[in-house]
């Protein structure tokens, strides 16, 4: 009776060790090249269209950021006024977007009215005792850093797991029961350069991190082509946006909008999600140069980044940040517009230098 019952036991422990090894969920491989496509050719001008320059309230720099989670997008009106622009993010909730492309930029996450996630970047932005600039060590100190992060919801309960890249440049902080930091630091300075407020479920839609679970994950965004086309836009934007915030920070000049060279970059991110691959090179062997001809696009310089399956714009923007040749061309001095083209989770950033 005893062998019997000492075999039910072993029995029942292998399944259990079965059912959470089942449960471990890999995040999305996020890849971006690590080559970067640069043409060098004179040519002729181009007009094009320089992106306005958009201003919002002051009060963005006297609040603690912070403070906004889980307040009313009516209290949001009521203090910042109306968004430079309204986008729609993959996840079903809507991107309220306030800058002043000069120095800050704040995209709120609104969803059902409240505020559940919060993206800002640029200079005097953070919270009361965390500012973007801050060094990883002073920040590391104040809130220790871990690999494990855990989060439980009744008998649900989610571990994300951080590799060593992970730490270096966007570790994870749980604030309060159901909220979360992630810190984005610039890892060629070791300084904070963006952050990111978000609620557990939110957290959850993205998936930025290796999660070991138990109980169901939210289901993968499920949205229509017309919505699909509206999310792709808003990242375009925002991609635009944030590299213009960066370039100021880093004393570069800002990047004017070249319609035709958007074009191309959507086509190239398209090109790569519907035939599966992940190149500079289309599977005709076409290179950026070829393409940039299609279009009769003229310039005296171009270079081109990529990036997929990050869960959005500003993380596609970080991988960037991140890269050495996708931060050169971030910062090139040679380029005076930009052209972005999204598609699905694939993100195509074509930079031009034209004579102005």
């Amino acid at each position: 009776m005893r062998i019997i019952r000492s075999i039910a036991a072993l029995i029942l422990i292998v399944l259990v060790v079965i059912y959470i090894m089942e449960k471990v969920e890999n995040k999305p491989e996020e890849v971006i090249r690590d080559d970067i496509y640069l043409i060098n050719e004179k040519s002729n001008l181009l007009q094009s269209k320089i992106t306005p320059e958009k201003t919002t309230s002051s009060t963005l720099t006297e609040e603690n950021i912070f403070s906004w989670m889980g307040k009313s997008k009516q209290l949001l009106l009521d203090n910042l006024g109306k968004p430079s622009r309204v986008d729609l993010s993959a996840y079903g909730y809507q991107w309220w977007v306030y800058q002043d492309i000069s120095n800050q930029y704040i995209q709120f996450g609104i969803d059902n009215s409240e505020i559940k996630i919060i993206y800002t970047t640029g200079e005097v932005v953070g919270t009361d005792s965390v500012r973007v600039g801050q060094s990883y060590e002073a920040i590391n100190q104040q809130y220790k850093f871990r690999n494990k992060v855990t989060y439980s919801e009744g008998i649900t309960s989610y571990t994300f797991r951080l590799n060593e890249e992970d730490l270096r440049m966007r570790p994870l902080v749980k604030i309060n029961e159901d909220t979360f930091i992630q810190f984005y630091f610039d890892t060629f300075t070791s300084k904070l350069s963006s952050i990111r407020f978000l609620s557990a479920d939110i957290l959850l839609k993205h998936r930025p991190y290796e999660i070991e679970y138990r109980g169901d994950l939210p289901n993968e965004p499920d949205l229509s082509d017309e919505e699909w086309t509206k999310v792709e836009k808003g990242m375009e934007q925002q991609i635009v946006d944030i590299t213009n915030v960066m370039r100021k920070l880093h004393g570069k000049g800002l990047l004017g909008w070249e319609e035709s060279v958007s074009n191309v970059a959507y086509h190239h991110s398209k090109d790569m999600a519907e035939n599966n691959y992940f190149s500079h090179y289309s599977l005709n062997g076409d290179g950026l140069k070829e393409r940039l001809e299609v279009e009769n696009v003229f310039y005296t310089a171009a270079g081109e980044n990529i990036a997929a399956q990050y869960p959005d714009a500003p993380a596609a923007m970080q991988g960037w940040l991140n890269s050495e040749g996708h931060r050169e061309a971030l910062f090139n001095n040679e380029y005076t517009h930009i052209g972005v083209g999204v598609y699905r989770f694939y993100y195509t950033q074509n930079f031009l230098g034209k004579d102005i």
